[in-house]
C-alpha cells in the first residue's frame, strides 16, 4: 500500500466502488511484456500536429485553406452574398504595412455593389497585439477594420 492510501488493490474496495473501478479499468489494455528475443524495430517518432494557441481548427473549403472554421464559414457567406449581388468581389489575406516593419494581415477586403469597401478580420478572440495593430492601421490608413 502506498502512503495515505486505504486500499492496496481493487479487490479491497467496498462493493460499489469495486464495480465502478472494474468498469473503468475494463477499457484499458493490459501491458504486454517486451520480447527481447528479436531486436527492436526502428523507433519512428509520432507525428504531432501543432495545436493552435486558441483552439482554432484548420479547415479547407473549395481547395482553400482557412485558419479556422469561423473564417471558412465567413468565406462561404461571402460567396452567397456575391451570388445575391450584394458583394462584387473580395480579396483574401490583405496585408497593411505599418511603421517599424510590422503589418496587419486582414482576412477579407470586400468590394460591395454600392461602391463601399469593407475591411473584415474574422476573429474568435481579440488579443492585445491585434487591438494595437488595428488601432495603428486605422490611424495610418483611412479605413475601419470590422470584426466578424
Amino acid at each position: 500500500m502506498g502512503r495515505g492510501m486505504r486500499f492496496g488493490t481493487v479487490d479491497e474496495l467496498p462493493p460499489g466502488l469495486r464495480d465502478q473501478a472494474r468498469a473503468a479499468l475494463a477499457g484499458i489494455p493490459k501491458p504486454v511484456a517486451p520480447s527481447f528475443s528479436q531486436p527492436p524495430a526502428s523507433v519512428v517518432p509520432l507525428e504531432r500536429k501543432p495545436r493552435n494557441k486558441f483552439g482554432a481548427v484548420v479547415t479547407h473549403v473549395d481547395g482553400i485553406r482557412f485558419d479556422s472554421k469561423r473564417e471558412a464559414r465567413y468565406f462561404e457567406q461571402l460567396q452567397l452574398r456575391i451570388a445575391a449581388g450584394e458583394v462584387r468581389y473580395f480579396l483574401r489575406q490583405v496585408p497593411f504595412h505599418l511603421p517599424g516593419g510590422t503589418k496587419l494581415v486582414v482576412d477579407f477586403l470586400e468590394f460591395h455593389a454600392d461602391g463601399s469597401v469593407h475591411v473584415v478580420d474574422v476573429k474568435g478572440r481579440e488579443t492585445p497585439v491585434f487591438r494595437l495593430k488595428k488601432r495603428e492601421v486605422e490611424h495610418h490608413y483611412p479605413i475601419t477594420v470590422e470584426l466578424a
